[in-house]
C-alpha cells in the first residue's frame, strides 16, 4: 500500500521496511500494521489535536505534567508555545504510559519506541496470528468471562497502584488474545492523585469492563471492585497483589448539610472579623 505521509520518516530511518495495510483508524489517530526486518508490529499515527473534542481534552489532561515550569506555565496561558508542549504532552502520554504498565505487569502491548510523532507497538494477535478482535466482537463462555474479568480488574488495580487510571476503559480497547485481555489506547490515562474526576473515570472503567462480562457470566453484575480498589488506593492500603473480593459498603448516612452552612458561615464570619482587624490596624497607622 502507499506509505501514509505519517510513517515515511519511520520508514526513512531503517525503522520499519514497509507498511502492510491499515488496522484501525478513530478519533485521535490512525493504526498501521508495519513490518520491521522479520517482526511484524503496529504504528499508531496521532491526529493532530486540532481535531479532537477540546472539552475531553481538558478533563483528561487536568494533573497531567509537562517537562518543566515553563512549559507548564505556557500551557497555562495557551499560547502558541504551550499548545505546541501540550500536544506534545500529549502524544508522548500512551508510549509513557505502556513503558511504565509493561513493567509493572499490566498485560498492555510491549512499546518498541516513540518515534517522530509515531507509537511502534506490538501487535496482538489471535491463535492464527490475525490481528486480535476486540472483547465487543467476542462470544466468551462464563468461565473465560469470569478470567477476563479477574485479570483485567487486577490489571486496573495495579494501574491505579503507579497511580494512573485509564480514562475510557470498555470493551472496545480490550483485544482478546488467547492467553488474556490485553488492554489498549491509552492517551487520555490520567493522573489518580492529580485529576478530580479520577474516581468518577475509575468507577466508569471498571463498571463498562463488569457490565460487558457479565452479559456471559450475570453474577459479576452484583461487584463492585471499582469501589472497593478505590477505598483501598485512598487509604494507602491498595497493592499490586491485593485481593480483591467484589464486595463493599456503601455509606448510606445522610449528609448534615446544616452543619456544613453553619461551618461555611462561621468561616464567613472569621474572614470579616479579620478582615476588620486589618483596615484598623491600617488606619492607626
Amino acid at each position: 500500500m502507499k506509505t501514509p505521509a505519517g510513517l515515511q520518516p519511520l520508514i526513512d530511518d531503517g525503522l520499519i521496511d514497509a507498511v502492510v495495510r491499515p488496522l484501525k483508524s478513530g478519533k485521535e489517530a490512525s493504526v498501521y500494521v508495519v513490518r520491521a526486518g522479520a517482526e511484524v508490529r503496529c504504528a499508531k499515527v496521532y491526529k493532530d489535536m486540532a481535531q479532537r473534542s477540546f472539552q475531553a481534552r481538558a478533563q483528561y489532561q487536568e494533573g497531567r505534567r509537562v517537562r518543566g515550569s515553563r512549559q507548564q506555565r505556557a500551557i497555562g496561558k495557551a499560547s502558541r508555545f504551550g499548545r505546541r508542549e501540550q500536544e506534545a504532552a500529549w502524544k508522548h502520554a500512551e508510549a509513557d504510559a505502556l513503558y511504565r504498565l509493561a513493567d509493572a505487569g499490566v498485560r498492555v502491548p510491549r512499546p518498541y519506541g516513540f518515534f517522530h510523532g509515531v507509537l511502534l507497538m506490538e501487535l496482538v494477535v489471535d491463535e492464527d496470528g490475525r490481528s486480535a478482535p476486540r472483547l465487543a466482537e467476542a462470544t466468551l463462555d462464563a468461565e473465560r468471562a469470569r478470567a477476563f474479568h479477574r485479570a483485567l480488574v487486577a490489571d486496573v488495580a495495579r494501574m491505579l497502584c503507579l497511580g494512573l487510571v485509564h480514562g475510557d476503559l470498555s470493551e472496545y480497547n480490550v483485544l482478546v488474545a488467547p492467553d488474556s485481555p490485553v488492554i489498549i489506547d491509552f492517551p487520555q490515562v490520567v493522573s489518580a492523585a492529580g485529576n478530580n474526576a479520577a474516581r468518577a473515570m475509575l468507577l466508569r472503567d471498571v463498571h463498562n469492563i463488569r457490565d460487558t462480562l457479565a452479559r456471559f457470566a450475570p453474577e459479576l453484575a452484583a461487584t463492585h471492585h471499582g469501589e472497593e480498589m478505590w477505598a483501598l488506593f485512598e487509604r494507602g492500603e491498595l497493592r499490586p497483589d491485593s485481593v480483591l473480593s467484589g464486595r463493599f459498603a456503601f455509606d448510606t448516612r445522610r449528609a448534615d448539610t446544616r452543619a456544613v452552612l453553619r461551618s461555611i458561615e462561621d468561616a464567613r464570619q472569621e474572614a470579616i472579623i479579620r478582615q476588620q482587624g486589618r483596615e484598623e490596624a491600617e488606619g492607626r497607622d
